[in-house]
């Protein structure tokens, strides 16, 4: 049996409240479909809430290569599988159902930890040959999502990368990279870090409903700031712009990030690969029935009229009128703000593999 989209109509339940998606349906790869029904004896709504539920893999290797065009790196770093900020828009959902698990409330309650990505990231640095370019972290799932406070992969991670004197670009929507700023600071005055930090809304009732376990608009502003005044280069992440609903913030989210100490800034319009199309129709339909179909429309205009497009060089910034005046503002606002649209290399020519113990040091 195929597996069946959320129905746009679907009632959410409180097992789901402080989720961003309303149902679970299986994963494309499942041969069996799962259906909540209430046969009278227990009431969904009498069900606790969904909990986060962690497990552990023990990776041989942490750096994924990649050969895509779109992107500016070719190597990332992913400590966690899943996210438990719950935005309901996050194009990484579907990488959940390689898992055997729903990309919907799954992806954010049935998280994976990789405890041991430091020592492999140790290892692969210290491989001989190994040829030393910015690793991107974040491109998948946030590494500063909430279980990062208590695993602490992600600054075990980085604490390997300022030893090696290696480069990191970082992108998150969590506030907790500010607890970082120690390895930080330090990193990006010498050239070896910098941070995106993800806005979508100013807007924080529109922030918690497709956002609802990421910090407020005002408090990763405010992250931006202790950021910028340690040193770190900050990137304010416009991604995505969702037209209809967004878009008309762009001017606004620019300002207040170059006010708070961003230097640079990047766009990416709002994509719906696979799962996540049904997922971010749901929650429109029950959050936003008055605008629904405006946005989904406009969201098409930018697609070609489907409600995703993955053709390189199209697939991040749209194409057709909507997405073109969109890009248009970005630029124009960009040049009034003095915010960059491109940044200058993080350095690579200060990498060193530290030596190990019971390794001779050199006298010369």
């Amino acid at each position: 049996m195929a597996p069946v989209s959320p129905s746009p109509k679907a009632p959410r339940t409180a097992r789901a409240v402080g989720r961003g998606a309303r149902s679970n349906a299986a994963g494309r790869f499942e041969r069996h479909a799962r259906e909540s029904a209430d046969d009278g004896w227990e009431s969904a709504e009498e069900l606790p809430p969904l909990r986060t539920e962690v497990t552990e893999e023990r990776a041989g290797r942490i750096i994924t290569r990649n050969v895509s065009p779109d992107l500016s790196f070719d190597r990332s770093i992913n400590p966690y599988r899943g996210c438990e900020h719950g935005c309901v828009y996050c194009f990484a959902r579907p990488s959940h159902a390689y898992l055997g698990l729903s990309p919907g409330l799954d992806f954010e309650t049935k998280l994976t930890v990789k405890p041991g990505a430091a020592e492999a990231l140790r290892r692969e640095l210290s491989a001989k040959g190994y040829a030393p370019a910015p690793i991107a972290i974040g491109t998948n799932t946030d590494p500063y999502q909430p279980v990062e406070r208590e695993r602490g992969v992600m600054r075990a991670c980085l604490e390997v990368l300022s030893e090696f004197r290696h480069p990191v670009a970082i992108v998150t929507k969590g506030t907790l990279v500010a607890r970082d700023l120690d390895i930080l600071g330090e990193m990006g005055r010498a050239g070896l870090a910098r941070v995106g930090v993800s806005i979508t809304t100013l807007d924080a009732g529109l922030a918690r409903s497709m956002e609802p376990r990421v910090p407020s608009p005002a408090h990763r502003l405010r992250a931006v700031e202790r950021l910028a005044r340690a040193g770190v280069p900050v990137r304010v992440c416009l991604a995505p712009v969702i037209p209809g609903l967004t878009d008309h913030e762009v001017e606004a989210i620019l300002g207040a990030g170059a006010a708070a100490g961003a230097s640079s800034a990047s766009l990416a319009l709002l994509r719906l690969p696979r799962e996540v199309s049904a997922l971010f129709r749901e929650w429109l339909a029950q959050t936003r029935p008055d605008r629904a179909g405006r946005v989904m429309a406009r969201v098409r205009e930018t697609h070609g009229g489907q409600d995703t497009d993955s053709a390189f060089g199209r697939r991040l910034t749209g194409q057709g009128e909507v997405a073109g005046l969109i890009r248009r503002r970005f630029r124009l606002a960009c040049g009034r703000l003095g915010l960059a649209d491109r940044v200058p290399p993080l350095r690579t020519d200060l990498f060193r593999v530290p030596p190990g113990a019971g390794d001779q040091l050199s006298l010369f």
